[in-house]
């Protein structure tokens, strides 16, 4: 199979640099990758937030500030190839499609500079245009909730929505640098145009293994 993860910045970096965890999501992708084809997009996480929201206060531009964003993928991207001990980690989706002609494992952040560019966003278009079986969203929350878990008490996971209803819900979450939400609208727009089977669950490696073995996991399913 051909996998794309969306790795969030928030998994990589909770305070710092989680190196126990990446060891353990190192080990995963290393055994995943004897089967299967595995690109992994880096996210900027609070690192991002945290120049953003400090940038904002100085009254910078919107452009200036998606800009920052794209960089912080990319440091973050830096930092797990180092891990995967891989020398090259693409700019641009030239450098990104050439490398994937010929590679397995390839490790890149934000691609381009579109001002509304997001790593969710590179990671959707990465998965539509290689054909990926199966799109994983590696995140610090179990999966899609009927109502912000962090903001409300009583909430439930949605464990199967269709591509459509996805949609529906993550273009009401207006575009911002830094944003932070499951999966923002313009992945779920590419994953609802290209019908792309797309999973949302925590940072677990079991957990994640058993999505690829496509055994039943804690998670959202959107299919």
């Amino acid at each position: 199979m051909k996998i794309v993860f969306s790795l969030g910045g928030s998994v990589i970096i909770p305070d710092k640099v989680d190196l126990d965890y990446l060891e353990k999501f190192k080990k995963l992708i290393l055994k995943l990758k004897k089967k299967h084809k595995i690109i992994i997009v880096t996210g900027g996480g609070k690192t991002a937030r945290n120049y953003i929201s400090a940038l904002e206060q100085e009254g910078l531009d919107k452009k200036t500030l998606a800009y920052i964003g794209i960089f912080t993928t990319r440091l973050n991207a830096r930092l797990v190839a180092a891990l995967f001990k891989l020398r090259t980690v693409p700019s641009t989706e030239k450098q990104f499609y050439n490398m994937a002609k010929k590679e397995r494992l390839i490790v890149t952040g934000a691609l381009g500079f579109h001002p509304k560019m997001t790593s969710d966003g590179t990671a959707a278009e990465i998965a539509s245009k290689i054909r990926a079986d199966l799109f994983i969203n590696v995140t610090n929350v179990n999966g899609l909730y009927n109502k912000d878990p962090k903001i409300f008490k009583n909430t439930s996971l949605i464990r199967n929505i269709s591509f459509k209803d996805f949609y529906k819900k993550a273009k009401k979450i207006k575009f911002r640098a830094g944003q932070h939400f499951v999966l923002d609208e313009i992945a779920a727009k590419i994953i609802y145009a290209k019908k792309i089977k797309t999973a949302i669950a925590n940072r677990s490696t079991k957990n994640i293994e058993r999505i690829v073995e496509e055994k039943k996991f804690l998670g959202t399913l959107i299919a």
